[in-house]
């Protein structure tokens, strides 16, 4: 299945019915945008690529699965989901994707978060070692790791399990090759070149690399293979676009 491409007139067209449907879903909920403008274009670009690809606006943070000869998301998110409606939004002030939040949420958010940067210094070469070993990473220690890579202290391929859009608009730097979990199954020989490497995986909020991880050590025999566990959403380093 060949991916939209986001500057087409059936994209752009759809992208204006998906942001009528977020507006109206805020209104309709007493919801609030997330205030980090980025990560609301990211979703709701997620939305329109999966509405003209799947035909239905299932949540860009999961996978999308063929069941039954349909298309199904992997945890049934459909925007709006039950799950944001129900529990996330009231007990966490945010739906797992980012987009929508409460209102309270959206007002605390800049207090809540006055530094977005932050950086892990004096680290030996073991204890690189040791973070590069853990299963699940942090966006502040990609960022480290990232710095020794550059210094040659640490090696491990950094790979983005996306979709070709969503690496158009904005990718780690240092990202060393794109890899769409949609496509697992066609590029099943690129990801056996990589099985007796050290790996990083990453998608948005961390919701389909966590999937993707799973899969390849439960399936593949993978066993070295590490999670951006919050995504990109979760990075603050440098990011590069187009």
């Amino acid at each position: 299945m060949k991916t939209p491409d986001i500057n087409s007139p059936e994209f752009q067209q759809e992208f204006l019915k998906t942001e009528k449907f977020a507006h109206k879903t805020v209104k309709h909920f007493s919801w609030a945008f997330h205030p980090d403008e980025e990560i609301v274009e990211r979703v709701l670009k997620g939305l329109t690529n999966n509405k003209i690809m799947y035909g239905k606006r299932f949540c860009p943070c999961f996978p999308v699965i063929e069941k039954d000869g349909k298309y199904v998301s992997a945890d049934n998110r459909i925007c709006p989901c039950s799950q944001a409606i129900n529990d996330e939004i009231p007990n966490k002030g945010v739906c797992h994707c980012g987009i929508f939040c409460s209102p309270e949420f959206a007002k605390n958010y800049k207090k809540e978060h006055p530094q977005k940067h932050q950086e892990i210094e004096g680290l030996s070469i073991g204890e690189l070692e040791e973070l590069l070993n853990k299963e699940q990473i942090l966006g502040n220690e990609l960022e480290i790791l990232l710095k020794a890579r550059e210094k040659g202290l640490v090696d491990f391929e950094l790979i983005d399990i996306r979709e070709p859009f969503e690496h158009q608009m904005m990718r780690i730097k240092g990202t060393d090759k794109l890899l769409p979990i949609s496509r697992v199954q066609y590029d099943l020989d690129e990801w056996m070149k990589l099985k007796d490497k050290r790996i990083i995986i990453y998608c948005h909020v961390g919701s389909r690399s966590a999937y993707l991880q799973r899969a390849l050590e439960q399936q593949l025999g993978f066993d070295k293979v590490g999670n951006l566990t919050y995504g990109i959403a979760d990075y603050f380093g440098d990011i590069e676009r187009g």
